[in-house]
């Protein structure tokens, strides 16, 4: 994978079995399914999942289902990445914040979709974990910091779209404040009946949201969980 775009071909770090288990995950998790964009179809065809994982899952790693990365936090389903990505709507050239890195896969997927990925971490060890792979990979495109997220990173704002990889009880007006207007974001929001991937397009000093079904994530730390607000 470089950082180039989806149509690169297969990195050498690939053996064929992990290309072919790959090229199932889409057929039957995805295209089998309701991801029909073909751009994000193609990165996940791409980007090597096997190579985000502890080496003791890489067996597993291209199953349909979340994966332990340590630390307490885990790698998403395959379809919930594709899903998210599919919702950002992405056509090139896009400046993405993502909020969550984790193990580096959703922001290394985004890579090969938009313009400039800027990934926040809040677990130092796992951002610099993710930055090592991502580096490895060659994806030059996608910037990994260690940090709070709820903060996003302002000196790169404004942001096309927003992605939160973390359930959140709101969408702080920090994140609203760094995406353009238009702009989307998605995030698994927290509900009375429990989450919800929610899609929020900016308008002014609102958001606009739309509901697209049940997850369940990690929840998201930090200042998110001591800061009151009102939610847009």
């Amino acid at each position: 994978m470089t950082a180039s775009r989806a149509d690169d071909p297969t990195p050498a770090v690939d053996t064929p079995s992990d290309a072919a288990a790959r090229r199932e995950m889409v057929e039957q998790q995805l295209r089998g399914r309701d991801i029909v964009d073909p751009r994000v179809l193609a990165a996940m065809t791409t980007v090597p999942r096997h190579r985000f994982v502890p080496d003791a899952e890489r067996a597993i790693a291209y199953g349909d289902h979340a994966l332990p990365i340590g630390r307490g936090q885990t790698i998403s389903q395959p379809y919930i990445v594709a899903l998210m990505t599919q919702l950002l709507a992405l056509h090139g050239g896009e400046r993405v914040l993502e909020v969550g890195t984790g193990s580096g896969y959703q922001a290394a997927v985004l890579g090969q979709l938009a313009g400039e990925i800027y990934s926040v971490e809040i677990d130092p060890v796992l951002a610099e974990q993710a930055r090592t792979t991502i580096a490895a990979l060659g994806a030059r495109n996608v910037h990994v910091r260690a940090g709070d997220g709820f903060f996003g990173w302002p000196e790169a704002a404004p942001f096309d779209a927003i992605i939160i990889t973390a359930a959140t009880p709101r969408l702080p007006d920090r994140l609203r404040d760094q995406l353009r207007e238009g702009g989307h974001v998605v995030v698994p929001l927290e509900r009375a009946d429990g989450e919800a991937l929610a899609v929020g397009t900016r308008r002014g000093t609102e958001v606009e949201w739309t509901w697209h079904g049940g997850v369940r994530f990690v929840p998201m730390t930090g200042a998110v969980r001591a800061t009151p607000q009102t939610t847009h």
